[in-house]
């Protein structure tokens, strides 16, 4: 509109040629004279937006939408993945032309149009609301496709978000999460907001009253938080981390990540969420702060941590006569003395500890799979010196991760008349005098080419016998002052003057 004026204003009011005109702005005599008859700004209705450099590629975008359409919302790739996805195949135009042409195929091929909701804008006090949530993401983990729980936090003035990954969604997870969470914030904020989760709402009632989870309500009295639980359907309630939560899928799981383990995996959130905390903040944008210093005003303001929550949930389980106890479909062992008796088990996100006596008897990596047997060979040393013909055969002891040489001293003494007797008699002297020693005596054995169990016992005696105090050397120089001299009278006094002869 600013070119039909100029041109206007110099004809009609200077009094300009069109030829004049025409060379000055740079434009046709025959576009002059199209200006000069237009007083209204013109509307340009294009139908169709060319898009010269998509061409060919809009068959390979078109497939990848086709492939993305079946599969679930969280798997499917955004504009930008596919634009990135289009360079890597030699595309060389504008992400504009892929964002539009996405847009209009998913309108093209929208089944059903969704309802528009109006909401209010909301504003929190630094330190005082952090938003929770879980997610459900697919990773590879050691080579392994694995549907994984995501816990999702986000303080709400700052926006500072942390999130960490687990194989499900139970409570242990949830204490350990909150646990991970105010390590990273360095503090807790005054409210956690959450959904009616039933690890954390047993029972929801009229309007805002709930009756918070037991086991969840000892870890707000420790970190002395208010938890808050939305009305139920209404997600907007904690909107930030909602949106948060399609975010993080877009930048930190498309495509799929792929990690040896869950902590690899975890350890690169972290660092993923302290990088993207240098982003501008969505709504201080006049102030031009980054989200780090939003968090540096808020971090002061959040509780200190003056000790971490035990994040457990506790299981009181018998012990069966193959000294296991059960949990999740999975066996864990226990040491024998324990068979029959009551202990207390406690699951926490990735391992369990069995305790007794107010003791700790046994401890394991958790288990995710099912039907599966865990066990600690030592936990039976006690059965096997009864029956050590189980040796061969027991399960506790058929994958026994044992040194290179222990393992050829059993093989060889395996091949001996009472040679699994012999084995469990150094395994009994190994529990008392530690495995170290016996990997040294086993070594000493196999290099003198004669393998029995009392080679092997007296090896592991020599090297684990206490130390000989060192011989103390005589001073031949010291002399005596007033050396003593001998007096047989006093022996005599001593028998007494009837009895001497």
């Amino acid at each position: 509109m600013d070119i039909i004026a100029e041109v206007r204003r110099r004809h009609l009011v200077s009094g300009e040629s069109i030829s004049s005109i025409a060379r000055s702005l740079k434009i046709s005599r025959p576009t002059v004279r199209k200006h000069l008859s237009t007083e209204v700004e013109p509307v340009y209705n294009r139908e169709h937006q060319p898009e010269p450099k998509l061409g060919s590629f809009k068959a390979i975008l078109e497939k990848w939408l086709e492939v993305d359409i079946k599969l679930p919302k969280n798997q499917r790739r955004t504009a930008q993945r596919l634009f990135e996805g289009l360079l890597d195949e030699g595309y060389t135009g504008a992400y504009d032309s892929i964002q539009r042409f996405v847009k209009q195929w998913k309108v093209d091929n929208k089944k059903s149009p969704t309802s528009k909701q109006a909401f209010i804008p909301l504003a929190f006090p630094p330190g005082e609301v952090c938003q929770f949530d879980w997610s459900m993401e697919t990773v590879d983990i050691g080579g392994r496709e694995l549907k994984i729980k995501v816990a999702h936090f986000r303080l709400a003035y700052s926006r500072k978000m942390f999130v960490v990954a687990y194989p499900r969604e139970t409570q242990e997870m949830l204490l350990d999460a909150h646990n991970k969470a105010f390590e990273f914030y360095a503090g807790v904020p005054l409210q956690m907001v959450y959904d009616n989760l039933k690890t954390v709402v047993d029972t929801v009632f009229v309007g805002k009253e709930r009756k918070f989870n037991r086991r969840f309500m000892a870890l707000a009295n420790h970190y002395l938080f208010e938890p808050v639980a939305c009305t139920p359907a209404t997600g907007w309630e904690k909107g930030q981390v909602e949106n948060q939560v399609g975010n993080v899928r877009e930048w930190l799981f498309t495509p799929r990540a792929k990690f040896d383990s869950f902590g690899d995996l975890n350890s690169w959130l972290e660092k993923r969420c302290n990088e993207l905390s240098s982003r501008r903040h969505p709504t201080l944008t006049s102030q031009t702060i980054a989200i780090n210093e939003c968090f540096q005003k808020e971090q002061p303001l959040l509780r200190k941590i003056t000790a971490p929550f035990a994040g457990y949930i506790e299981h009181f389980l018998k012990v069966s006569p193959t000294c296991l106890v059960r949990h999740d479909r999975v066996l864990y062992s226990v040491p024998a003395k324990w068979v029959g008796q009551i202990v207390s088990v406690r699951v926490m996100a990735y391992s369990l500890s069995m305790v007794a006596k107010g003791e700790i008897i046994a401890e394991h990596q958790r288990c995710f799979s099912r039907d599966k047997i865990i066990c600690n060979p030592w936990h039976y040393l006690s059965v096997l010196e009864k029956k050590p013909g189980a040796l061969r055969h027991g399960i506790p002891f058929q994958n026994w991760d044992l040194p290179e040489s222990i393992q050829q001293v059993r093989k060889q003494l395996s091949k001996q008349d009472k040679g699994d007797r012999a084995f469990v008699d150094c395994l009994l002297l190994a529990k008392e005098v530690g495995l170290d020693a016996f990997e040294t005596a086993c070594e000493l054995t196999l290099e003198v080419g004669v393998v029995t169990g009392s080679i092997v016992l007296n090896e592991m005696r020599r090297l684990t016998e206490p130390t000989q105090p060192k011989e103390l050397k005589a001073c031949h120089h010291l002399k005596l002052n007033d050396e003593p001299k001998a007096d047989f009278q006093r022996y005599d006094h001593l028998l007494g003057a009837d009895n001497v002869h």
